[in-house]
């Protein structure tokens, strides 16, 4: 009979656990938080000194009646829950919940699900940190009472099913503050200047860009100013007059931390938030490997640090050392310089094998699974190589008080760019320079090539950057930024076309709200201040209740005022181009369960629904139709003739305007290319982002 219960979070642990401890272990899972405050009400009165009322969640009774069987006859209980805040408070419901007081009870943590990890947490066994229990109460607490007393008010002033929340309320505002400021902008012309010069010897050009005067650098504001530069160079005579070579050193990346990791998986893999957390649960959890059974192969997915274990360190040292040399392995030890409070020190995400190689685990791990796996194993190994190394040389050329600048670099050395290489990575030198180019080279301008432009508004957000500015402002936690964004996005605050986030009118308008009658809410610097004084509650200097006490008054308050001030704001359904059968009106764009569908605006009278399609604005090649944008059962995107099944036109990938001029086909857009749809054409085309 087994003597020891440990209880952990997850089912998908258990089998891992267990069969990392043997017999003498009972491992079963809570299935996360087993009491919570009451749904129905707020939980909490100033009256009541604002305790909290905590109440078992629905269904949990029968998992509870499991773990208190299990109590009686174990001789120790070990509360294995997830290594940060919220695991902490889950380890403290289950202590009350089963009544385990006069227990043998211990809080174990373990950074990555590994047989070392397990048994060397059963070692350093501890307390329950009520500092941290209380950090993460004080934080469900605030959210509760924004939650609770502002979307009842937004159902009553504008429509049902709204919600406010303390971080998805700033974020909202975050990318309203971008839209105003792209409406807003106003763009300004500038030009630039290159020049095309001959070299004997040399087929190529040299070509170098203008700089502004030998003395001082200088922008071209208008056409105006570039004819009198040009004026200025007529019939003169262009001379070498500096040749630098030197060195540029590239530093390796740090390694993945929650946020980080959001935002390559967003720009290299295209993967949302919410799918990125998913999959690195699952890959943190434990995968079936042929030979070894159920293994975690990452550590903790929710982390702000990019600390690397000893043990870890020597790890990727032996393997760099021994699969690319001595020479690129990493001498010092990088880490991120942040003046905020890295959370609960924990190690940053990586693998917990690197010879668990993204190649061996291939027949182990979907496809997704394999690409995000694959993300973080080179993204670590990367970040214990030494650094790239590039051979640079820099020229200028001054003719009549006017300077041109020319620029190149050569790889010398990969060091960690053999194994990693980011999104923006420079593809090419800027030229290629002449190897014994120097003072006394001749040079003969061959022509002029001036471009006009005009500066750009900022970018719309996109989950990537968003995740990136939440972060620097100190808003939210690792363990937030998913969730916040798909509550967004399931509100339809905000659409998202693309990569891009755009504001809905409904988003506007609750913004509105938000900065009218609760402007402190919706305050960064706030919400920031907020994380950090529960960040004092973790480290017990302040006491949680009051941040409870000093917020709730003023909360209260604001409220009231909105409820008597706020006028009922109405929006309008989107009104669709296509018209109802049964009566005769405009149909119009509802929400549900399942998304947008068209419903009849004469309801009740009319009942009239049907499913809707959203066009791309390209007629389907077969029958002029127009392409809308389908799923399948599964929910995997394709596009396909409106008139399914009477047409059969489908593709997977969104077609375009253009027909392949090889073969007549349509045109597909796949990246920056267009392709035809006919692969046996195989014709191609790369088109300007």
């Amino acid at each position: 009979m087994a003597k020891y219960l440990v209880i952990v979070e997850s089912p998908a642990k258990v089998k891992t656990i267990k069969k990392f401890l043997g017999t003498n272990y009972e491992v079963l899972a809570s299935n996360g938080h087993v009491r919570d405050l009451p749904k129905s009400q707020l939980g909490f009165s100033a009256e009541n000194d604002y305790e909290p009322k905590y109440i078992t969640i629905r269904g949990k009774g029968d998992i509870l009646a499991k773990l208190r069987k299990e109590v009686a006859k174990a001789e120790k209980i070990y509360l294995a829950t997830d290594p940060d805040r919220e695991g902490e408070a889950i380890s403290w419901h289950l202590y009350i919940a089963l009544k385990l007081e006069n227990k043998k009870v211990y809080r174990i943590t373990f950074n990555e699900i590994t047989k070392n990890a397990v048994k060397e947490s059963l070692k350093n066994a501890r307390e329950i940190n009520k500092d941290l229990v209380d950090a993460q109460q004080a934080r469900r607490m605030v959210d509760r009472m924004v939650g609770y007393r502002i979307s009842p008010l937004l159902w009553t002033k504008i429509k049902r099913g709204l919600s406010a929340g303390r971080v998805q309320s700033v974020a909202l505002r975050i990318i309203c503050d971008r839209e105003a400021e792209i409406d807003a902008f106003i763009p300004e012309e500038y030009w630039t200047l290159e020049a095309a010069f001959a070299i004997p010897h040399e087929k190529k050009p040299l070509v170098a860009q203008y700089y502004g005067k030998a003395d001082k650098k200088a922008s071209i504001g208008s056409e105006d100013e570039l004819k009198k530069i040009l004026k200025e160079l007529e019939g003169a005579d262009y001379k070498v007059t500096d040749v630098k070579k030197g060195e540029r050193v590239k530093k390796a990346p740090l390694p993945f931390t929650t946020s980080t990791l959001q935002q390559e998986a967003s720009k290299t893999l295209n993967f949302s938030t919410q799918k990125t957390m998913r999959l690195a649960q699952q890959l943190y959890e434990g995968v079936e490997i042929k030979g070894e059974g159920t293994v975690g192969i990452i550590t903790y997915l929710r982390t702000d640090s990019t600390r690397i274990s000893d043990e870890a360190l020597a790890m990727a040292e032996e393997y760099i050392g021994t699969q690319y040399g001595e020479a690129y392995v990493a001498k010092d030890t990088a880490d991120k310089k942040n003046k905020q409070k890295i959370q609960d020190a924990h190690e940053a995400i990586r693998p917990t094998d690197l010879n668990h190689t993204p190649s061996a685990l291939k027949d182990s791990l979907s496809r997704d699974q394999l690409r995000l796996y694959q993300l973080i194993w080179k993204r670590f190994v990367a970040s214990r190589m030494t650094a790239a190394k590039y051979e640079t040389t820099s020229v200028k050329i001054d003719a009549n008080g006017h300077r041109f600048t020319v620029a190149a670099s050569k790889l010398a050395f990969e060091g960690f760019m053999s194994v990693y290489k980011d999104e923006d990575e420079e593809k090419t030198a800027s030229n290629t320079l002449v190897k014994d180019i120097d003072l006394d080279t001749k040079l003969s301008l061959n022509e002029f090539e001036p471009k006009q432009h005009f500066t750009q508004p900022p970018a719309h957000y996109t989950e990537a950057s968003l995740v990136r500015a939440l972060e620097e402002l100190g808003i939210g936690r690792p363990s937030t930024y998913a969730p916040t964004i798909t509550t967004i996005l399931a509100r339809r605050y905000i659409v998202k076309e693309d990569k891009s986030l755009y504001v809905s009118e409904l988003g506007e308008v609750v913004n509105n709200v938000m900065k009218d009658a609760f402007p402190s809410i919706v305050d960064v610097n706030f919400t920031a201040n907020m994380g950090s004084l529960l960040d004092k509650v973790a480290e017990g200097v302040i006491s949680w209740k009051t941040i409870i006490s000093n917020f709730y008054p003023d909360l209260d308050e604001a409220v009231q005022k909105a409820e008597k001030e706020l006028e009922h704001i109405e929006i309008a359904d989107e009104e669709s181009d296509v018209d109802c059968e049964v009566c005769g009106r405009r149909m119009v764009i509802k929400y549900g369960p399942h998304g947008k569908f068209l419903a009849c605006p004469g309801f009740p009278e009319c009942r009239n629904t049907k499913a809707y399609f959203e066009k791309i604005g390209v007629a389907c090649p077969k029958c002029g139709k127009d392409i809308v944008i389908r799923k399948t059962k599964k929910g995997r995107r394709y596009y396909g003739c409106e008139s399914i099944p009477e047409c059969d036109f489908m593709v997977w990938q969104k077609p375009s305007n253009e027909k392949c001029p090889e073969c007549g086909n349509v045109m597909l857009t796949k990246g920056n290319k267009l392709v035809c749809a006919d692969e046996k054409c195989g014709h191609s085309k790369t088109v300007n982002s």
